[in-house]
């Protein structure tokens, strides 16, 4: 089973240096990939707003964590889960993530959603409410931009006309793309356009058989090999301000074994470790967390292989 660390911005507390020999230690622990989630602003708290997670927490930018990450490591995987695709240009983020797979040697993964904060889209100027028909155009001009020669596209909301977009990059137009969520669309987008699928908050069999079949049969009507398909779960979802029993739940390395085995049990290939929760259950610097991740790298292991 492949193992993947989201990586926790509070690394950078410790300076550029800290968010490098974190990154360099997870590679060499033996991790398979990193993961990095992606906000630009985060929203205080308003008469009518959702906030999920506090407004000042510690959020490095995806990309360009990633290109640093990318110069001190060799072999790990890179991506996101997920960069919310449709509050930014596609055109830019596919030359972003084609020029970090240039860079990296061929270790780029993209993981995509729609997000949920309305207040971030309003920032970055992007509309909220046709973002689901916006992030299926934009899959499609990603790949464009990675696999033509000649961009060109004619959509609803993105045009290219006789462009070209060089150095393609060692993966070019296979780029590994999956893509995160829970809604229906979200799954019917999976099994149109995606490589794979970043599962959150997947709790039993039934559930899980229940989403991978919908996925399976969206890729069997677009004309996709639906055995292709990837499965990553996420071990457990970040914690909520103020719930101390998720902030502690890393600390019990026998109860994420038995999470991660029952991920494998249900058919997911991949399961991620939130880095962050790792901190917040008490292992509270850089070298606290690499010799968390080490220890609970090493008990994943015997349990999954």
């Amino acid at each position: 089973m492949k193992l993947v660390v989201e990586f926790p911005s509070v690394a950078y507390r410790e300076g550029p240096g800290g968010v490098a020999r974190l990154a360099k230690a997870i590679e060499q622990i033996g991790y398979d990939h990193i993961d990095i989630f992606d906000h630009v602003v985060m929203g205080f708290p308003t008469e009518n707003r959702d906030t999920r997670y506090a407004a000042n927490m510690p959020i490095l930018e995806a990309l360009m964590t990633l290109s640093h990450i990318a110069a001190v490591t060799s072999t790990i995987g890179l991506g996101t889960e997920v960069l919310v695709l449709p509050q930014r240009q596609p055109v830019l983020v596919a030359k972003q993530v084609s020029t970090l797979d240039t860079l990296s040697g061929g270790r780029v993964r993209l993981g995509v959603g729609v997000g949920w904060q309305l207040s971030e889209y309003e920032a970055l100027g992007e509309n909220f409410r046709n973002r689901g028909k916006r992030m299926d155009e934009a899959i499609e001009l990603l790949r464009a931009c990675w696999r033509d020669s000649s961009i060109d596209f004619d959509g609803t909301y993105y045009r290219s006309e006789a462009m070209g977009m060089e150095p393609k990059s060692p993966q070019g137009g296979d780029i590994p793309l999956w893509i995160g969520g829970n809604s229906d669309a979200a799954l019917r987008r999976t099994g149109q356009y995606g490589d794979g699928w970043l599962g959150n908050q997947i709790t039993d069999a039934d559930t899980a058989k229940r989403v991978m079949d919908a996925i399976k049969d969206a890729a069997v009507a677009a004309g996709r090999d639906p055995e292709a398909l990837g499965w990553q779960g996420m071990i457990a979802p970040p914690p909520r301000p103020g719930d101390t029993e998720a902030k502690l739940y890393y600390a019990d390395h026998d109860r994420v074994a038995a999470r991660v085995a029952d991920l494998k049990s249900m058919g997911f290939e991949w399961a991620a470790v939130n880095a962050t929760a790792v901190f917040q259950a008490g292992a509270r610097s850089v070298d606290a967390m690499i010799d968390a991740l080490g220890r609970l790298h090493d008990r994943l292991r015997r349990e999954v292989g």
